[in-house]
């Protein structure tokens, strides 16, 4: 568990973790530098649970957090958790299970259930995530979710074979992973709500929506040279370039314009984007003669977001483009 300035849900998280029915564990927590008390909430647990191992220490960001905790976790199996939700008692008992009656898979996810900032049960939109290796190639090939990250359990080398997390993919750090990680061992979900998974305003992928979405964008298309047999141009990246640079970067002509209109058109349904650059993005797009499939009722979904201005802004930019 990586923390930073998580003190609001961090307790709730650690004790979900320390009722495991599964109890042989070492639990090493990083906290990232944080300003709030969770330095302090780590420091209290591991005082009173020797299984807790706590680094604090000043911010190196999540992905570098990440590969150090791998490279300190003294298991051979490693499970993920994020310091705002909830495990199941149960969780790492059926995921170690299924890794033991499963030597092929070095992944094994589960589904989760979304729960508010109170931690009251929220319906649930999408899909569930894919059970068979066989599905997450298909789901891979169809743009959907694979694996949720803090529900993640994996076998330490698999992952480090593949060079950890990549410093690149801030904010879609995952994604990134289980690309790579399924050309070499096979991954797969668990078919139980194993994890409480927390949503509200304040969380990271709400924070960084636009920037998640570019780079899972980026993501795909680094998947998509690797499965042609082509050399990964993301592989050493230390962050990833403008939109405007991907012709270069991947050597195909129109693939900036191609993934700026991908991003756009995801952007339509996230107000946290909707309110920050995506804005911009999406507006930007529109000006290039982009696709404006269903435009109008983000026109309608900015005034329920409360914002007036950039609903106006949109509107007029449509009917400018109309026009023209």
């Amino acid at each position: 568990m990586s923390v930073y300035n998580g003190e609001r849900f961090l307790a709730s998280a650690i004790e979900s973790i320390l009722k495991q029915t599964f109890a042989d564990f070492e639990f090493l927590i990083v906290d990232d530098g944080s300003v709030d008390r969770s330095a302090q909430i780590v420091a209290d647990f591991a005082a009173r649970d020797a299984r807790i191992r706590p680094i604090i220490r000043e911010n190196r960001g999540l992905i570098v957090s990440l590969n150090e905790m791998i490279a300190e976790a003294r298991a051979p199996i490693v499970a993920r958790m994020d310091a705002d939700d909830l495990s199941y008692p149960d969780r790492f008992t059926r995921q170690y299970a299924f890794l033991n009656e499963h030597p092929d898979y070095g992944v094994v996810g589960s589904w989760s259930e979304d729960i508010d900032e109170a931690g009251r049960p929220m319906q649930r939109t999408g899909a569930d995530h894919p059970l068979t290796h066989e599905d997450m190639l298909r789901a891979i090939t169809a743009g959907e979710q694979l694996i949720c990250h803090p529900a993640a359990m994996y076998r330490k080398n698999v992952v480090l074979s593949v060079g950890g997390y990549h410093a690149a993919f801030r904010h879609c750090e995952d994604l990134d992973l289980w690309l790579r990680l399924a050309s070499v061992t096979r991954m797969g979900n668990i078919g139980e709500r194993l994890l409480r998974y927390r949503r509200y305003p304040g969380q990271v992928s709400s924070r960084h929506s636009t920037e998640q979405q570019i780079g899972t964008a980026i993501a795909r298309l680094a998947w998509q040279e690797r499965q042609a047999g082509r050399p990964d141009p993301t592989a050493s990246l230390e962050r990833l370039p403008p939109m405007s640079a991907l012709d270069e970067l991947f050597g195909h002509p129109g693939l900036s314009r191609q993934v700026r209109e991908q991003v756009a058109l995801g952007l339509r349904y996230s107000a946290s984007a909707l309110r920050d650059d995506g804005f911009d993005l999406l507006v930007n797009h529109l000006r290039d003669g982009g696709r404006q499939d269903g435009m109008w009722r983000t026109v309608a979904r900015l005034l329920r977001y409360g914002e007036p201005v950039r609903a106006f802004r949109l509107a007029a930019t449509l009917a400018l483009v109309r026009a023209a």
